[in-house]
């Protein structure tokens, strides 16, 4: 069996390959027979590391998020001065890797691999990580799960209508008006002032927002619903729905 020392090169390679060969010439250009061509190996190779060509997209997938998040780490502030300055260059960070790489975001988007999943959840802590700063700091007008499926919802809608409107109409216009919709959907025009706030709502969403990711004394499970009991609370302070 070939360990992962002797296959980490040609994986890198046919990987590598495979997304040029994606980017330059569409889907249609990505066959075993090109891949392999163009990583100056034999097609036996792919089948061999990959097992198929599903196989190989969920890889190229991968490392499309590993890039990804790359560039999100990098640019990533764990402290900033303006939190809502802050979620505009995270969302038009996202709207500009879909806009640019086309080809490879709708790999990503399709793909469903633990290697994927596991990559798409490291994106979504950074994305739950600005959501609690707006919180903490007293900007967000909904519940932080919300907050959350709006930002997303807002990119993945921008990137695909984007690339769905023909090249001569697409305005770039687009972009700005629904990233603001998107800020002012979710944010405050002033922060909630927290000493100001009284009651279980405004007592769950300070607690909502300080708490760790990786707090050691409770469990997973203990974590999760100690968060869902909050983000309820938070909500509307644990009145009934109508």
């Amino acid at each position: 069996m070939a360990t992962r020392e002797t296959t980490a090169g040609p994986r890198h390679r046919i990987v590598e390959a495979t997304v040029e060969l994606l980017e330059s010439g569409g889907p249609d250009a990505v066959s075993t027979r090109a891949v392999a061509a163009a990583a100056g190996m034999q097609p036996p190779a792919i089948y061999r590391l990959f097992g198929d060509k599903e196989g190989l997209l969920e890889a190229v997938a991968e490392h499309g998020y590993a890039q990804f998040l790359e560039s999100k780490r990098a640019q990533l502030d764990p402290d900033p001065q303006d939190a809502v300055e802050d979620l505009r260059r995270g969302w038009d960070l996202v709207v500009e890797f879909g806009i640019s790489r086309p080809e490879l975001f709708a790999v990503m988007s399709r793909a469903t691999g633990r290697g994927v999943d596991i990559a798409h959840r490291a994106g979504l802590e950074i994305l739950h990580g600005r959501v609690r700063r707006l919180a903490a700091g007293g900007w967000l007008r909904v519940d932080e799960e919300l907050a959350a499926q709006i930002i997303q919802a807002t990119g993945r809608g921008a990137v695909t209508t984007w690339h769905s409107t023909p090249a001569e109409r697409r305005n770039p216009a687009l972009l700005t008006i629904l990233r603001e919709a998107m800020i002012a959907a979710i944010t405050r025009a002033e922060p909630t002032v927290p000493a100001a706030e009284t009651g279980p709502a405004a007592a769950a969403r300070a607690l909502r927002a300080a708490l760790p990711d990786d707090a050691d004394v409770l469990s997973d499970a203990e974590q999760h619903l100690l968060r869902e009991w909050l983000t309820r609370l938070a909500s509307d302070g644990g009145a009934p729905h109508a």
